[in-house]
């Protein structure tokens, strides 16, 4: 990860980078085609496919469910849509807007992960007729990752959540 403000000492950017596995293969474990580079020993994927407009399944290529997935479309002007583990079924939140979760299974419906692959809807942000998208995965991998919430408690000390090691990174 890297910080840069561009020299100008205000408005900085954040770059969060991950190791997929390298070149991409061709993922056919869901009903979209996709491009998946994945490194499962790390839990995270990257996978590209064009929309089809319709509800279908994505393969991720980890092995297991992810517990997180931002997808982008590619395209046109989009919102980052993601489905988080600690969200319900067929909610999501978009990162580039502070709005509650929104729940519409037309974006990440009911049963999103399996073992194989994700689900989208046929809502534009995710899987419009056509369009280009990128997905980013992440599965937990005991001792490595751990994806969930917290709400604080108001005291010094804050809330503890049990991870089963101790993180080196933590996003909130």
């Amino acid at each position: 990860s890297g910080i840069n403000d561009n020299g100008s000492g205000a408005n900085g950017a954040v770059a969060w980078c991950w190791k997929a596995g390298g070149t991409a293969v061709t993922n056919n474990d869901g009903s979209i085609a996709s491009q998946v580079s994945a490194n499962q020993e790390a839990g995270f994927s990257i996978v590209t496919f064009t929309g089809t407009g319709s509800a279908g399944t994505i393969g991720h290529g980890l092995g297991k469910a992810p517990a997180w997935v931002i997808t982008k479309r590619r395209n046109a002007d989009q919102a980052w849509f993601t489905h988080h583990i600690s969200l319900n079924n067929g909610h999501y939140l978009r990162l580039n807007a502070t709005n509650a979760p929104g729940g519409d299974t037309n974006v990440y419906p009911n049963n999103m992960s399996t073992t194989n692959t994700f689900a989208v809807g046929g809502d534009d942000g995710v899987n419009g007729n056509g369009s280009t998208y990128v997905s980013y995965c992440w599965a937990e991998i005991p001792g490595y990752s751990k994806m969930g919430s917290y709400k604080g408690n108001g005291n010094n000390d804050g809330t503890f959540i049990f991870t089963g090691f101790r993180p080196a990174f933590l996003i909130a």
